[in-house]
């Protein structure tokens, strides 16, 4: 009986010997540093024409398990794809980029109403895609984002009145993540600007044809 009481004793001491050094035991978590897609843009921008008569409703692009994430994504060589250690999105990319988009139409001022799938408003025109790249790739010593997207145009009804692939290169001047960063801020606007310009031109050109009770 006075074993088993001092066994059991010994395990008590043991286990809170293990409790108290499990900081020491287990792996520290790297740190990780917070990166925003930010905009190379002007804070404050004049709308480009007259105000357009119909709504929009911007939709997250879908994108793959590896791309559908804060992770920020490279191809180091041919086919692998990994992400840089110790830095993330602030946003899994397809919303960070979805939000990128949403700022873009603000700032343009011609679409006035606009709305997310987070609110999933009534729109005129819902704009949603399909994220094929948001990544940087290393060719030899040469290293370039590139963002890759099948954008489509659909009446409120689902019907799909326009699609398109835009891709964009961003060359970057060096291999550090603050410029990694800085050239998917710049790929972002030339995506934004394509993008936008297409779809106030196909909105435009299809808004007629909507139903009456649209």
């Amino acid at each position: 009986m006075r074993l088993a009481r001092h066994s059991l004793r010994l395990m008590a001491v043991a286990g809170a010997l293990l409790l108290s050094a499990g900081c020491s035991i287990l792996p520290k978590a790297e740190p990780t540093d917070v990166y925003r897609l930010s905009t190379a843009q002007p804070a404050a921008q004049t709308a480009q024409g007259s105000p357009v008569p119909w709504s929009l409703r911007i939709v997250r692009p879908r994108a793959s398990e590896m791309l559908d994430s804060p992770r920020i994504a490279v191809v180091p060589q041919g086919n692998l794809i990994s992400n840089y250690k110790g830095a993330r999105w602030s946003d899994p990319a397809p919303v960070a980029l979805r939000n990128r988009l949403l700022d873009a139409f603000y700032r343009d001022g011609r679409v006035q109403s606009l709305s997310t799938d987070d609110s999933n408003l009534q729109a005129d025109f819902e704009l949603s895609a399909e994220l094929q790249a948001f990544q940087s790739e290393y060719h030899g010593d040469a290293i370039e984002v590139v963002i890759r997207l099948d954008a489509r145009l659909a009446a409120d009804n689902q019907r799909i009145v326009a699609s398109h692939r835009f891709e964009v290169h961003q060359a970057v001047s060096d291999k550090q993540v603050p410029s990694i960063v800085a050239g998917f801020g710049k790929a972002s606007d030339t995506l934004a600007a394509q993008l936008l310009q297409w779809t106030v031109e196909q909105g435009q050109k299809h808004y007629a044809t909507l139903p009456k009770n649209q």
